[in-house]
C-alpha cells in the first residue's frame, strides 16, 4: 500500500478504473459485481449518465459560491426533500456525520432554550453514527471509541428495540431532549426493530416534549423500499440525517427538520463551506430525477423481497445460518459464527461485499440491480456459506 496514504483502513489489494452499473472494473481488466454499492452509496450504479452530465453542466458554469448567497439548484433540492419527507427546512453538509453532528447540535439548543444546564440524548446501543467526536460518542460501539477518550458527555445509552427501557428513563430524567435512533442499525448488523418501534418513540417523544431523530444515512433515499424507512412506519421525525445514496458519490449530507426543530438554529448557530455547495446539489436533483424515472423505490422493494426469498429457499435449514433479515435492498444474511473471512472468499470469486458485526454478511447492492445479477450475488453467497 502507498505509505503516502494514512493507514486508516485495511484495504483491499485493488484499483478499480472504471464502473458500469453494478459493476466495477480494475486496472487489469476484470469485472467484479459490486454488492456494497460503496457503503451503500452508489445507488443508481456507477457512471450514472444523468448526473454525469449534471455535474458535467454545473462544473462548465459554477462549482462554488459558498452559502453566503443564495444557491438555486440547493433550494431547488430543499424543496424537493421537503415534500417527499414530510419535513420543514434542512442544513446541508458533506456527510452523514456532518448531518448527525447537525441534529446533536439542534438537540442540544433546544434543550437549552429550555433551560436544561445539561441537556442529554437518548442513543442506543451497537448504533452508528459517525467518526466526529459527538457522533463517535452516540455510536454504540467500543471498539471504534477505544483511543479517544474522552468522549463528549450528554448521552444516555439503552438497548436497541427497547422501548421500556426508554420509559424507564422517561420516569427520572429532567434533562432529557431526545431520542437519536436508525430506523435499521446497519453497521450493527442489519438489526430491524419491531414495526411498532417507531411509532411508540414518537409518542414517547410526544409525552415528554423530546425530539425524535431519526439517523438514515444509510436507510434513506430509497434504500429499503420507501423514499426514508421511517414512512414504512407512518410517523414523522423531528429531524431526520440522510446522505450517502443522495449523491450517488458526491458528498453530500443534510439534517431535515419539522416543527420546533425547525426553528431552533439562527443566523450564526451553524455552518459549513462547502455544503450544498451547487456541484452536489446538481448530482443530488440529478438522483432525484432519475428515482423517479427509473421508479427504483418500487423496484428496490421488490428486488429486496426477491433476494431474500431466494436467501431462505436455497439456505432452508443450513445451521450455519441464524437468520436472513433486511428491508429493501438492505439485507443482512447472518450466520451462526463470526465469518469476516468470506469478504476476501467472495471479492475471489470477484463480488464485493461485507461482514458486519462480525457473523452478518451485509449487502446494499445498486437500487437498478437486475435479477441476474441479484441471482449472482445469491448464488455466490450461498456457495460460500456452504463451503464454511
Amino acid at each position: 500500500m502507498n505509505p503516502a496514504v494514512m493507514p486508516t483502513y485495511g484495504r483491499t489489494d485493488v484499483q478499480f478504473v472504471r464502473g458500469e452499473g453494478a459493476w466495477l472494473i480494475d486496472h487489469h481488466g476484470e469485472r467484479y459485481l459490486d454488492a456494497l454499492s460503496g457503503l451503500g452509496v452508489v445507488a443508481l450504479g456507477h457512471a450514472n449518465e444523468a448526473v454525469a452530465q449534471a455535474l458535467t453542466h454545473q462544473s462548465q458554469n459554477l462549482l462554488h459560491t459558498s452559502n453566503l448567497y443564495r444557491i438555486p439548484g440547493q433550494e431547488r433540492l430543499a424543496e424537493r426533500l421537503a415534500i417527499i419527507s414530510g419535513m420543514d427546512n434542512m442544513f446541508f453538509g458533506n456527510s452523514g456525520a456532518e448531518a448527525c453532528e447537525c441534529a446533536i447540535k439542534i438537540a442540544r439548543l433546544y434543550g437549552h432554550n429550555k433551560g436544561f444546564s445539561d441537556p442529554t440524548i437518548i442513543v442506543a446501543e451497537s448504533a452508528f453514527h459517525g467518526r466526529t467526536m459527538a457522533t463517535l460518542t452516540a455510536t454504540g460501539n467500543r471498539k471504534v471509541q477505544a483511543g479517544f477518550e474522552p468522549l463528549v458527555s450528554g448521552f444516555l445509552r439503552v438497548p436497541f428495540n427497547d422501548v421500556p427501557a426508554i420509559e424507564k428513563i422517561a420516569e427520572t430524567a429532567n434533562q432529557v431532549t431526545a431520542i437519536f435512533v436508525e430506523p435499521i442499525q446497519g453497521e450493527g448488523g442489519i438489526q430491524v426493530p419491531d414495526p411498532t418501534y417507531l411509532p411508540r418513540l414518537r409518542a414517547l417523544c410526544d409525552a415528554n416534549d423530546w425530539l425524535l431523530i431519526v439517523d438514515e444515512v444509510q436507510s434513506g433515499n430509497a434504500r429499503t423500499g420507501a423514499y426514508f424507512c421511517y414512512q414504512h412506519s407512518g410517523i414523522l421525525p423531528d429531524l431526520v440525517t440522510t446522505a450517502k445514496g443522495l449523491g450517488n458519490g458526491v458528498p453530500i449530507g443534510v439534517c431535515l427538520a419539522r416543527g420546533a426543530a425547525a426553528e431552533v438554529f439562527k443566523p450564526g448557530n451553524h455552518g459549513s463551506t462547502f455544503g450544498g455547495n451547487p456541484l452536489s446539489c446538481a448530482a443530488a436533483n440529478a438522483v432525484l430525477d432519475e428515482f423517479e424515472r427509473l421508479n427504483l423505490i418500487q423496484h428496490a422493494a421488490e428486488m429486496g423481497d426477491y433476494i431474500q426469498a431466494q436467501f431462505r429457499s436455497h439456505l432452508a435449514g443450513d445451521n450455519r445460518v441464524r437468520d436472513i433479515r433486511g428491508m429493501g435492498l438492505m439485507i443482512g444474511v447472518e450466520l451462526a459464527k463470526p465469518c469476516t473471512e468470506l469478504i476476501q472468499q467472495a471479492f475471489e470469486r470477484k463480488l464485493l461485499l461485507n461482514v458486519t458485526a462480525d457473523s452478518v454478511i451485509r449487502l446494499l447492492p445498486p437500487l437498478i440491480i437486475n435479477q441476474s445479477e441479484a441471482d449472482l450475488i445469491v448464488g455466490t453467497v450461498c456457495d460460500l456459506i456452504k463451503q464454511i
